[in-house]
């Protein structure tokens, strides 16, 4: 099937979704996609790691439960579609509407779910919408658009409201941006850069690159547990796994012994050139390495480390592009990085950002809440977060307020139209009624200019 055909198909069914269900049928739909994830968590991570030979099948299967979970949690209860508020002063009504078709494009990395979540926001918002999944991952990815709408097919949806391309190609993908009303892009920068090419509304991600400053009189082994731990997670190909750790030069014994305590294994400077050779290639990061293990990335550099090792370290020598280890490293490699004041380490993470990754995340560990701030008030970011795992928690998290997600926007520092969490909000056309509000009383030019 050609994408004229399933254009044809998707607004068709879009029409008659848009008409004949109510908010309740809508949700109750929303959530069986989600269920329909969780339920098959195993089956579908066995297939994505099988498939694209990278990540943990067992942090998959804890991101597929957890995800469903989360942006389910999200969208249940919210209004999306007629009146969504209305103001009793101004009279203010607001009425959302759908925006039509919703091309999305997904990545290998993530090839489950991200299909699902923003099949979920499309539905929510009653948008069709057609999958273009990385062609290195179309297996996994068709077999949950398949087992979605075998699972909503019992609500008596439209045919054709969720779709996938089959044999996805870069031209086909290209075609299917230029003829949607709306392009929802998660992938390489590549991808991202067609996408907003492509002459319709876009919202796409920047590349990650998480920067994370260690502030002093903290317990740095739970910081160091919790860095490893979003290090580590799906072998590190989270675009908001932390890459870098900036700690005071004073602690440096303490704080590689908490990360040593942690599973992470300091590469001698003598063997930097081995482990970058090993992930790097031209500037570029090696596919061979890209989600592997720390115990597969020391054996390709030719690095004996212990056996229990899950994380790699390598000490910086140059900000920014004068070293490359600054770069994002998709595999479980951290950069280190000393500095003698805190405004020394937020001028590190600045200028890895500047080089890559700008926009997207950093974190702090700290008990100070005014280095915290000035910090995240520094750092161009639009997710800053503090004491946890940036891998697990800025894609949405129930205790830290950020809508759960698989597409980080990155807002104008990384080339992004948004600067938040994209969620269902951002495929809804809204019609403002305006009417004169007598409840309102008109200030004299002397009170305005007062």
């Amino acid at each position: 099937m050609n994408i004229a055909d399933l254009m044809m198909r998707a607004r068709i069914a879009q029409i008659q979704f848009e008409v004949n269900f109510s908010q309740c049928q809508v949700d109750t739909i929303v959530k069986t996609v989600a269920r329909t994830v969780y339920d098959n968590a195993e089956l579908l991570s066995r297939l994505a790691v099988e498939e694209t030979d990278m990540g943990v099948y067992e942090d998959k299967v804890a991101k597929c439960k957890g995800k469903s979970k989360g942006v389910w949690f999200d969208l249940r209860n919210k209004p999306s579609m007629g009146v969504i508020s209305h103001d009793p002063i101004s009279n203010l009504m607001e009425i959302a509407k759908p925006i039509g078709v919703v091309a999305g494009i997904t990545p290998m990395t993530n090839p489950v779910v991200t299909p699902m979540s923003k099949i979920m926001f499309a539905l929510k918002t009653k948008n069709a919408i057609i999958i273009a999944p990385h062609p290195k991952a179309k297996k996994c990815s068709s077999l949950t658009v398949h087992m979605i709408n075998e699972a909503i097919a019992r609500y008596n949806v439209p045919e054709g409201l969720v779709q996938v391309i089959e044999e996805p190609s870069v031209e086909l993908t290209r075609e299917l941006m230029q003829n949607c009303d709306v392009v929802v892009a998660t992938g390489g920068m590549n991808m991202v850069k067609s996408a907003y090419s492509s002459g319709k509304p876009s919202y796409g991600v920047g590349a990650g690159n998480v920067q994370v400053i260690l502030d002093r009189d903290i317990d740095f082994e739970d910081a160091a547990r919790k860095i490893v731990i979003g290090r580590t997670f799906d072998n590190g190909i989270i675009c908001s796994g932390e890459q870098s750790f900036i700690y005071h030069k004073e602690d440096r014994d303490i704080v590689m012994a908490a990360f040593e305590k942690n599973g992470a294994f300091l590469v001698d400077d003598s063997r930097k050139a081995d482990l970058v050779n090993a992930i790097f290639e031209d500037g570029h990061m090696r596919r061979e390495a890209v989600g592997k293990s720390a115990l597969h990335i020391a054996g390709m550099a030719g690095i004996q480390v212990p056996e229990n090792t899950r994380a790699l370290i390598v000490n910086a020598h140059g900000i920014g592009p004068d070293d490359i280890v600054c770069k994002e490293k998709m595999c479980p490699v951290l950069a280190a990085f000393p500095y003698q004041t805190l405004d020394e380490a937020i001028s590190i993470a600045r200028i890895n950002l500047q080089m890559e990754g700008n926009g997207h995340t950093a974190g702090i560990h700290s008990n100070n809440q005014e280095n915290i701030l000035k910090a995240g008030s520094s750092i161009s970011v639009s997710r800053f977060i503090v004491n946890a795992p940036c891998a697990t928690t800025a894609g949405g998290n129930i205790q830290n307020g950020l809508p759960f997600t698989n597409t980080l926007g990155c807002g104008s520092w990384g080339n992004n139209s948004i600067s938040e969490n994209f969620t269902y909000k951002h495929l809804l056309n809204i019609t403002r009624v305006a009417s004169l509000s007598s409840k309102i009383e008109v200030p004299s030019d002397d009170v305005i200019w007062s």
